[in-house]
């Protein structure tokens, strides 16, 4: 007998959740996202949450960045997922960041180790951003070349 409440989560859905929460700057949902505890890696850090509400702290600090900048839309494209086991894979996610006309504004790679849970719903283990930083700088400085001209 096929049980929907068996059924895996699709790794699309997934990310399609996350940006929808990211829009509406639902950080509590980002967190229910996350396994607890949970690690985010780039060049210059590595941190690890153990505590919910310090990771939603965290997101809260991202949400003032989006504000500031107009960002309101973001499209993830999953690249690619590679099931490591049974309940844990690896994902490639291009973030796309948009303004409220639908603009680009930048974009970004990050990969994903996550884990699906008792109720076989996804959550981020392991984050890494590979070049975030370096794509909002480099928009950051396009913009105040385009604003000063």
């Amino acid at each position: 007998m096929n049980n929907p409440a068996n059924k895996r989560q699709n790794i699309n859905d997934f990310f399609e959740v996350y940006a929808h929460a990211l829009e509406i700057h639902d950080t509590k949902g980002m967190t229910f996202l996350h396994n607890i505890p949970c690690t985010m890696v780039s060049d210059d850090a590595l941190t690890l949450f153990n505590d919910a509400s310090k990771l939603e702290g965290f997101f809260n600090q991202g949400m003032t960045f989006y504000r500031q900048f107009g960002i309101v839309h973001a499209r993830p494209d999953v690249r690619s997922k590679v099931d490591l086991t049974t309940k844990i894979a690896n994902v490639k996610v291009n973030w796309r960041y948009l303004d409220g006309l639908m603009q680009p504004v930048y974009n970004c790679d990050y990969h994903y180790v996550m884990k699906l849970d008792k109720n076989k719903h996804w959550k981020i283990l392991f984050s890494v951003s590979v070049n975030e930083r370096e794509r909002m700088e480099e928009w950051k400085s396009n913009r105040t070349v385009d604003t000063v001209a």
